[in-house]
Order: C-alpha cells, then structure tokens, then sequence
C-alpha cells in the first residue's frame, strides 16, 4: 500500500472510530470497564455511620479524636487488544474484508479506552505471535497501531489462540482489560482463556463473514484454504457437503460460546455486514 493511500486510510479510520467513541462509547466504556483498585485519597473526621475498619489509628492517636481514611477508585488501567491476524481475516464477500472490519472495531476500542486515561498495548498473533506492542498512551500511539493493523504482513498464517493467550498471561503483569478478537476457526484454546480471564477482565470478539455461516449452491467450485494453502474443487450442489460443511459452523459457533461460557468470559458476536456499535454497546450496557 502507497504511503499516501495508507495516510489517508488511517485518517478515514481515525475520524470514524474517534466519532463513534465521542458520541456512543465514552459513557458505557467507563461503566463497564472498572479500574484497578481504590486508592487512598485522604484523612477526614469520623462522621456517624462510618465503618469503623476505615478508621486511621495513627491520625486518631495523634489528634485525640476519630479520623477516617477516604478512598477512590483507580481509574487509569491498561487495555489489550489480542488480535487474530491469520489468513482466514483476509477473507470478505461484502463490503470489506474481516481484516479491514476488526481495524475499525480495535480503532473505536482503542480511542475509547484513550478518552478515558487509559493505556493500550496490542498483541498480533497467527499460530505464534507475531508482535507485541506495549500499552502506552495518546493519540499517536493508536494511530500507529491503525497503521500496523492495515499493513504488517505476519511470518505465519495459521490459526493459534493460544499464542496470545499465553502472551497476554505471562507479559501483561497487572490485572488490565483485554479484548480478544478473532473469527474463532479454530479449536484447544479454553485453558490458555481460562487462564487469561483468571489474570485478566477479558471479553471474546468473534467477527464473521455471512458467507460463512453456510455454504451457497453454486454448483462445482474451485476453493482456496488460505491458511494451508490448498486448493480444492467442491461440489456445493451436493447436500451432503453442505450439511458437512454447516455441522462444522454450528460445531465450531457452539464452541466458542460454551467456551466463553465455561470460562466466565463476556462474548461478542460481529457480522461484518451489520454495524458493531449496537452489539458493542449492548456489551458494554450488560457489563
């Protein structure tokens, strides 16, 4: 991609996704996604039906009469983005590709967790991962996040969760808020989630083609696995394929949701030829 031509995507994306944060996500993002902890704030007289647990001893002594601590809520945090970068997000049969619809879901997550002081780090992964990119701050640091997301070519183009999953777990230190985005066509990852959600507060973004969810009839078709690189001629008239091929979508969609299900993980589903605001917004509304 042209340096001018990628400018200018960054900067369709950034208006977008800035807007959408503005005006539909900055209140539900900040409910919805707790800080850290309480932090102590100050010391203040004991007033009636203060909890006597709150009571600073030393202060109290030293004044010869009662004086509470105060605490509020720790709301700078840090964000992941878990990122599925496979083949298989290349594909697209409607107006852009699941790639292109998970840059701008990450960009509207990405600009909403910025409003609100937040720090964001972003993990891409195949089967391995491919880069890791430490939570910071500000404008800059998600526009440059935008531009690897529309142009790094990853080394590998298979299907791994769990390599971000086990990155997320042992490089992210502190409890944070982590989104893991993929189209989820793959299997074996609920421990590496079930641990992640043991450390972290994450929330599953699964993202699909509707030509995915079942297999037209179009008669004999050659097929391209881009992940394995294989090509095959398939008969979609055949009934007994397409049944085939529609117990492996519902096998794998039933999957994913007992997974998030088992492991206590919230779950998003995205279509990319429907809007991710309402589905995003009902998440964060629920939370």
């Amino acid at each position: 991609m042209k340096s001018t031509e990628l400018l200018k995507k960054i900067k369709k994306i950034e208006i977008k996704a800035r807007g959408m944060s503005k005006q539909l996500f900055s209140g539900q993002y900040q409910s919805a996604f707790k800080g850290k902890g309480m932090t102590f704030a100050e010391v203040r007289d004991y007033q009636y039906g203060d909890e006597t647990r709150t009571i600073d001893w030393n202060v109290t002594a030293r004044f010869n009469a009662p004086f509470v601590k105060t605490f509020e809520e720790e709301r700078e945090q840090t964000v992941m983005l878990v990122i599925d970068i496979s083949a298989s997000e290349s594909f697209g049969t409607v107006n852009q590709s699941k790639r292109e619809y998970i840059v701008e879901v990450c960009a509207v997550l990405a600009f909403s967790a910025i409003a609100n002081n937040d720090k964001v780090g972003v993990i891409f992964c195949t089967d391995k991962v491919e880069k890791f990119i430490p939570p910071r701050k500000g404008k800059n640091h998600i526009l440059r996040i935008i531009r690897d997301l529309l142009e790094f070519e990853p080394e590998h183009q298979q299907t791994n969760l769990n390599a971000g999953l086990i990155q997320l777990t042992n490089a992210v230190k502190r409890r944070c808020t982590a989104f893991l985005v993929s189209d989820f066509l793959t299997e074996n990852y609920f421990d590496s989630l079930k641990m992640a959600k043991s450390k972290h507060d994450l929330i599953a973004i699964k993202c699909f083609d509707p030509m995915e969810t079942q297999l037209p009839k179009l008669g004999l078709i050659r097929m391209f696995d881009a992940e394995n690189k294989e090509k095959k001629w398939v008969n979609t008239n055949s009934t007994a394929t397409r049944n085939h091929y529609q117990k492996w979508w519902n096998d794998l969609t039933d999957s994913f949701e007992l997974n998030c299900k088992k492991s206590g993980v919230d779950k998003v589903m995205l279509s990319t030829n429907e809007s991710y605001t309402i589905p995003l917004m009902k998440m964060f509304k629920k939370r």
